[in-house]
């Protein structure tokens, strides 16, 4: 299975240049999605008023933290952290030697990358910005952004709100390959763990809304 995801890593991951490495970093980090949040609540106060507002952003808030927490399980950081202690991380792409031929342990290549040592043959390209923490699975960048669509479609019922949901999760989980922080495997484990998280915080929110979960009728 990993050759496979190896595989599929070094075709998706690329060197396109200092421009798109910076498009690249701005598409994973959060600033340029602020206005896609806004949308979200403003379609969620737009359809439902302000008091399911409040239990959107609620319902929202614990999907994005219960994300976050079970991705934590596999990479051993967060409040859960220990609680499958056992269990061996996975090393982000840019930090696996199989990946650049080099017969050394992770540990080497991650104390390379962070000295800014490049490798002898270059095979995976890792925009110098983009290093960062060991471990990559599961993605709770995947898992996160998943939660959020999954919730914010679900309650907005709009076609090309859901589009524009999925066209942001694919640009969002790309960009985590080309940064070499994930493989294609972490990214659909995370994408699952929103899926859960997201379906379950929908439920919650319908739960919590009941008796006015209808939408506002405005003139």
């Amino acid at each position: 299975m990993y050759d496979c995801d190896h595989s599929l890593f070094l075709t998706l991951n690329f060197d396109g240049g200092p421009l798109f490495d910076k498009i690249m970093l701005a598409v994973s980090g959060t600033a340029l999605w602020i206005p896609f949040y806004l949308l979200i609540l403003w379609l969620v106060w737009r359809r439902y008023g302000w008091r399911n507002l409040i239990l959107f952003i609620l319902a929202l808030a614990v999907g994005l933290v219960l994300s976050d927490m079970i991705c934590g399980i596999f990479k051993h950081t967060g409040p859960l952290k220990n609680l499958w202690a056992d269990l061996a991380p996975r090393w982000r792409p840019m930090f696996t030697p199989e990946l650049e031929n080099l017969p050394i342990p992770a540990d080497s290549l991650f104390s390379w990358r962070h000295a800014g040592i490049p490798t002898p043959e270059g095979i995976v390209h890792v925009p110098a910005e983009a290093i960062s923490g060991k471990y990559g699975t599961v993605s709770s960048h995947a898992a996160t952004i998943v939660a959020v669509v999954t919730l914010s479609a679900a309650a907005i019922r709009r076609h090309w709100f859901t589009i524009l949901g999925i066209v942001a999760t694919l640009l969002i989980c790309y960009s985590r390959i080309y940064l070499a922080k994930h493989f294609p495997i972490d990214l659909l484990l995370g994408a699952g763990v929103g899926l859960l998280v997201g379906g379950a915080a929908y439920w919650g929110y319908k739960k919590l809304g009941r008796g006015f979960f209808k939408p506002v009728a405005r003139q």
